[in-house]
């Protein structure tokens, strides 16, 4: 077990214990990544900011890009917290280190620390490298003690590590020994093809301790799913320096998730890892790392995902309810995350009273708090999902808890969707007419056209209207527009439509449609559920509609999304003390 456990919480590990990322060299390893040195340069700050002791940048020397890095960070990074690291290998076998181009890379990257990956299995000696066990061990040697030699910290990443050890363990613990011997820091144990389990995993790693009494680190990939729970042995075994990716990062199934190893080694065995009060930033660390990788952050991941504290089941919600941690292995805001209900058709009262609270809504009367259990219930049975739609949800909360609930039926519902889309009901700044959508072919492209025709039910609210002495009971605008798919092509002239009238409807920009298929059964028509996802200036929010036809689903969604875009805009113009849940009715 690690002795870091026994430190007063909340003291710093300092070199006592190296938290150290890989993401800009492991993790760029991963299908579909490829940072710009400006990126690498962003995300070596941001590692910083969060407090990640050692940050390695990339191969110089191997890598142009990753020349170009080093290059630019001696001038322009100024880290507080990590040291910047140069990875690379050992000399070529029959050449003076000194004299080794890739060698002189690393020195030349003027990084302040170097890992150097070196063979410690056999068979990978033999096979891959075509030398013998000794020469390898005189290629690290001599390496390793040419940048000491240099003024340089040196790590040694022992490759294949716990695969040589079984085969071989003398040939494995005679490269850690010319490392070490030579003046590395840290013997880096690799899982490099990531097939270890954590029993035999802490084993190995205690023994090499034992055996050596070698200052050891752990490097685990994923392959068995493993990654984080055999870097967490190892630290129970007495590795004192972790190497991790970014969301885990990294080729085939990817690195040990920093995150979840700097979240298990915090908060499960009381280890300092990072600064006081950084903990909390590890939820929009990840988030921003995952844009800058250009990737959508896993919303499953441990600790930092959307839906890690999110509680579906209505048993859950009601614990939740009494005590958060009753169903929460630790406070979420500790790691700078949140609770979340997730309203469906295993909701049961409890969720949606909680599910109030989360929307700032006040918790009603019990008949209609049960009516509105009973209406997400028998719209979830009918195919509608508010799980990731929590826009919809608010509007359709509102509209039960509004006093004539009971009484709104499906009047003006102009396709067939009953009170799902209720016309005016939520406060939807328009209600349509008629629309329809027609695709036309062009070179190269099929494009869709929607035509609209609207009607403006309360003309207070638009710009035309709004100081005229005797404004018309309700307006009425027409417009087409196109777009790649028929959602975007009505969204486009929705918003063409608006725009002149309702200057605020400009300020919203469509950013993700999602549409599914649902089989609608024996003899009934298959229905189609689409998800809008829309933004302005103060965040993004997500609305579905479910109707036999895409368009009509469509515009089911749109019109939810202009709603509750109008009841941000109220809740601008007017004083928080005067909104109420009838705002939207």
């Amino acid at each position: 077990m690690s002795p870091m456990r026994t430190m007063p919480a909340g003291t710093p590990l300092g070199d006592a214990f190296h938290l150290y990322d890989t993401t800009l060299r492991d993790g760029a390893q991963r299908e579909g990544i490829s940072y710009s040195v400006a990126e690498k340069l962003a995300v070596a700050r941001t590692l910083d900011a969060l407090g990640v002791g050692f940050v390695e940048g990339g191969w110089p020397g191997a890598l142009p890009k990753d020349t170009a890095f080093f290059a630019r960070a001696a001038a322009e990074l100024d880290l507080r917290h990590a040291v910047l690291v140069a990875f690379g290998s050992t000399r070529k076998p029959g050449r003076r280190a000194a004299d080794d181009p890739q060698v002189r890379a690393l020195l030349d990257s003027r990084a302040p620390v170097v890992t150097l990956v070196a063979k410690s299995d056999r068979r990978h000696i033999e096979r891959a490298l075509r030398t013998d066990a000794a020469e390898n061990c005189a290629m690290v040697r001599d390496t390793v003690g040419f940048l000491v030699g240099e003024g340089r910290r040196v790590f040694l990443d022992a490759e294949h590590f716990f695969d040589g050890y079984a085969a071989d363990p003398d040939t494995a613990l005679r490269v850690l020994d010319a490392a070490v011997g030579a003046g590395a820091d840290v013997a880096v144990l690799c899982d490099t093809n990531g097939g270890q389990l954590p029993g035999r995993f802490g084993e190995i790693v205690a023994e090499v301790i034992a055996r050596t009494g070698f200052r050891v680190g752990v490097h685990c990939q994923d392959d068995t799913g493993c990654a984080v729970a055999n870097t967490v042995a190892g630290v129970e075994a007495g590795a004192t320096h972790v190497q991790c990716t970014a969301n885990g990062y990294g080729e085939r199934a990817g690195n040990a998730d920093l995150f979840t190893v700097a979240g298990n080694l915090s908060v499960k065995l009381g280890m300092p890892v990072l600064p006081p009060a950084r903990l909390q930033d590890l939820t929009r660390t990840a988030r921003s790392l995952a844009d800058s990788a250009h990737l959508p952050l896993d919303r499953h991941r441990p600790y930092v995902g959307g839906a890690v504290f999110a509680h579906k089941a209505g048993l859950h919600a009601s614990a939740v309810k009494v005590d958060p941690l009753l169903y929460n292995h630790v406070d979420p805001a500790r790691v700078g995350n949140d609770t979340r209900v997730i309203v469906s058709e295993m909701a049961g009262r409890a969720s949606v009273e909680l599910k109030c609270l989360e929307l700032g809504l006040d918790i009603p009367e019990p008949a209609a708090l049960a009516r509105a259990v009973a209406r997400v219930k028998e719209l979830e049975a009918a195919g509608w999902s508010f799980e990731s739609a929590d826009a919809s949800l608010e509007l359709l909360l509102r509209e039960e808890f509004s006093a004539d609930a009971a009484d709104n039926d499906a009047d003006d519902d102009t396709d067939g969707a009953g009170r799902a889309a209720g016309a005016g009901s939520r406060g939807e700044p328009f209600v349509p007419v008629g629309y329809h959508v027609v695709e036309r072919h062009e070179p190269g492209a099929a494009v869709c056209e929607a035509t609209v025709r609207l009607r403006i039910p309360d003309v207070r609210d638009t710009a035309v209207w709004a100081t005229a002495p005797n404004p018309p009971s309700a307006a009425e605008a027409a417009a087409t527009a196109a777009g790649p798919g028929p959602v975007e092509a009505l969204d486009a002239a929705l918003r063409r439509a608006l725009s002149p009238l309702l200057p605020w409807t400009a300020e919203t920009f469509l950013t993700g449609v999602a549409v599914r298929v649902l089989d609608g059964g024996p003899g009934r028509a298959a229905l189609t559920r689409v998800h809008v996802t829309s933004r302005d200036a103060e965040g993004e929010w997500t609305t579905v509609g479910v109707h036999t036809g895409l368009a009509a689903a469509g515009m089911h969604a749109l019109r939810d999304a202009f709603a509750y875009k109008a009841l941000r805009a109220r809740r601008q113009r007017r004083p928080a003390s005067s909104l109420s849940a009838a705002d939207a009715s």
